[in-house]
């Protein structure tokens, strides 16, 4: 089972502008209820009857949190689960990453152009490499990082996947498509919304969606609720459904739809966004 966890915790110390949570603050008690209700989603993990997979997806940045860290390392080190990752701009100290088990730990890292200096977060993954530990590499396609991404990949090497998140309400025009793809040669996938309405998808049975007070959806973009994570009650509505919705354009929803090849595309590295073939497959 794979389930991708979101909790309360919203804040973040970057300013994108393309992002509604950017430089946003959260007070002392909802940091608190954050830390709590992770521990109690470790605690679940930590006693699941059958193996199981985690993504961390908050809105805000998690790995400036203690909690967080201390979550993924313990994870990784349970020998029912398969992957601890969590979605980050990498901005965070990483020595942490050395108590975890790099064959299990994996980070989905976003390069944040204006945030953050090209050397610096190149230096960060560079640490990752160093210790072995799985990560794949983004940003958003926007026109004025096309440059920033181009150096990127050039500075990367063939060894990291970079992946390119089409912008929100961005139209891109077939040059311009062209321009990204060569940069992402699955930018496809994220440029266009995938008709998703009556179609099979993986979520609701081997994937769900998990807040922090436990209530458990088939995926972020569904509200509908199965039930709860810690009472059980979610297990008896358990099953694969054909998607409510009429369009999936988002990699963490689209990725799980029995209609696309990605499940083959990203074979063993579905959560963390790491081609099976290597990077770009």
């Amino acid at each position: 089972m794979r389930i991708l966890y979101r909790g309360p915790l919203a804040s973040c110390n970057y300013d994108c502008p393309y992002c509604p949570f950017a430089k946003r603050r959260d007070p002392p008690e909802l940091l608190r209820a954050d830390r709590a209700a992770l521990e109690r989603f470790v605690a679940w993990v930590r006693d699941a009857d059958e193996p199981v997979e985690v993504l961390f997806t908050p809105w805000g940045e998690g790995l400036t949190r203690s909690w967080y860290r201390s979550a993924l390392i313990e994870l990784s080190h349970l020998p029912h689960v398969g992957r601890a990752a969590i979605q980050t701009n990498l901005s965070a100290r990483l020595g942490w990453v050395a108590d975890a088990d790099p064959a299990k730990l994996a980070l989905w890292c976003t390069y944040h152009p204006g945030q953050t200096t090209q050397e610096r977060f190149l230096a960060a993954s560079a640490t990752l490499r160093e210790q072995g530990i799985r990560h794949s590499i983004g940003i958003v396609g926007l026109p004025a990082h096309l440059e920033a991404a181009g150096r990127l990949k050039e500075r990367l090497g063939p060894d990291v996947y970079l992946w390119v998140n089409a912008a929100d309400g961005h139209v891109y025009g077939a040059e311009e498509e062209a321009a990204w793809t060569a940069i992402d040669p699955l930018f496809g996938y994220s440029v266009r919304p995938h008709l998703s309405l009556g179609m099979p998808c993986r979520t609701g049975d081997e994937v769900v969606s998990v807040s922090g007070d436990g209530t458990v959806r088939r995926c972020h973009f569904v509200p509908e609720v199965l039930g709860n994570l810690y009472d059980g009650s979610w297990t008896a509505r358990r099953a694969e459904r054909p998607c409510p919705n009429a369009i999936c354009d988002c990699h963490i929803g689209y990725v799980h739809l029995k209609t696309l090849p990605l499940y083959d595309v990203f074979a063993g590295g579905v959560l963390e966004r790491i081609p099976g073939g290597g990077p770009g497959r």
